[in-house]
């Protein structure tokens, strides 16, 4: 397969962007990304004309494919034709909030951002503002954006900035604990429940190869957070409106948070995030509040027409029913593949995510530190590889998540098992 042009492009891009890309996960590849000239379908074309099976999909925010639909592609032309922005409310984002509001069972009051990670940045931040605390709990290997209250490593009390340039003081509020730990998660507030202002949790890791919480683990969340007064904020920038369909993950597993904050999905491709959740919480914000947030960009209504057809044409269309059919079909088939060729390797997944990880002993991981001890280096430089010459695009490392849009088809879906087949 001939990649000269990516090749030369990244050799171009390294002298004006550092480390040649513009997020660091774009710089995984070995030993050059590849550079994508379009979509197509359930399909990406690269800058030398090589087609492959794309399960990148922007990294989930795709949930239609490249292929958007008419009605989609209508109200995106004409939002832009009308103006780019105005530093001004539009009825638009009015609509798109109401849509939210009235599909996600927690979700009272919306404000719209402009990234998953400024979602949260302004969650936390609401948290403390709302409980009069400073202290946030969040999972070992969890990911929630850039932002310094979350970017730790380390365990419990002891967690320390995983990054120059963030202070020791931020992650002096930090507290973390094991995914699907129940024992930790009750420690931690025994010891220090009256500081805490919020657990932060994504319902299922989704940037650490995928870790489904076990059964009774958010109810455990969701009485510690309300016996302490603190709480439960649920990071849905992945999984919003794509596990559990309309209703996210928290109404597939029957939780109801206090906060929850939205990206990807929510946006049909463009840059957005969002924070939803209880009225007296919300309007902690100001202007209603005192809990300072704002942005030139949010709420832009190209991004909001986007993001409201999306869910429109979603809700319309038999799309969740498409794409985890598809989902299901692709982790049958890979657990078919495992067990025959790499029976210590695991597949995990639900609906429209999926992933095999080179775990060493054909356990499910159960939290984030399992999927480290997996044969990352493997995946990475041998396995992916392979894949992407047998045309088939996965995620740029073995922790994100791979995605099923509405524009993926059986024939994707076959051709894939096939490559693993042959890789592994």
């Amino acid at each position: 397969m001939n990649r000269d042009t990516s090749r030369d492009l990244y050799d171009r891009a390294l002298g004006v962007l550092p480390g040649g890309v513009n997020s660091s996960v774009r710089a995984a590849p070995q030993p050059y990304p590849t550079f994508v000239r379009k979509g197509d379908a359930g399909r990406v074309v690269d800058a030398d004309g090589n087609k492959y099976v794309d399960w990148v999909m922007g990294l989930g925010p795709l949930l239609l494919g490249h292929d958007v639909p008419e009605s989609v592609q209508s109200a995106i032309q004409r939002r832009a034709s009308e103006g780019p922005m105005y530093g001004m409310p539009t009825e638009v984002e009015v609509e798109h909030a109401e849509f939210i509001a009235r599909h996600v069972p927690s979700v009272e009051m919306v404000r719209f951002v402009n990234s998953g990670t400024e979602a949260t940045v302004s969650a936390v931040r609401l948290a403390r503002g709302y409980t009069g605390r400073d202290k946030i709990v969040v999972m070992e290997s969890g990911y929630h954006g850039a932002q310094e209250s979350t970017l730790v490593e380390g365990g419990g009390e002891g967690a320390t900035p995983s990054s120059p340039g963030i202070p020791e003081s931020f992650a002096e509020h930090t507290l973390t604990v094991p995914f699907n730990d129940e024992e930790a998660a009750s420690e931690v507030f025994a010891e220090h429940g009256d500081d805490i202002a919020a657990v932060l949790v994504e319902p299922i890791l989704a940037n650490k190869g995928i870790v489904e919480p076990e059964a009774g683990y958010h109810e455990t969340l969701r009485d510690l957070t309300e016996d302490h007064g603190a709480l439960l904020v649920f990071d849905e920038v992945i999984t919003g409106f794509r596990v559990g369909g309309l209703s996210c993950a928290q109404g597939e597993y029957g939780i109801t948070p206090d906060l929850t904050t939205f990206g990807k999905v929510i946006g049909g491709g463009f840059p957005i995030g969002a924070i939803g959740g209880r009225t007296e919480i919300m309007e902690e914000f100001t202007p209603s509040g005192d809990v300072f947030q704002a942005g030139t960009f949010s709420g832009h209504p190209v991004t909001m027409a986007a993001g409201l057809e999306t869910l429109t044409y979603a809700a319309e269309n038999d799309v969740y029913e498409h794409v985890n059919s598809l989902g299901e079909r692709l982790r049958d088939g890979l657990r078919d593949v495992v067990a025959e060729r790499a029976p210590a390797y695991s597949v995990v997944g639900t609906d429209s995510l999926f992933k095999v990880v080179f775990t060493r002993d054909g356990e499910a991981p159960r939290n984030g530190a399992d999927v480290g001890r997996a044969n990352v280096q493997r995946w990475n430089r041998v396995f992916r590889p392979e894949m992407r010459e047998a045309g088939i695009m996965l995620s740029q490392n073995q922790f994100e998540s791979q995605f099923v849009s509405a524009s993926h088809t059986e024939t994707d879906v076959e051709e894939t098992i096939e490559a693993y087949r042959d890789a592994l």
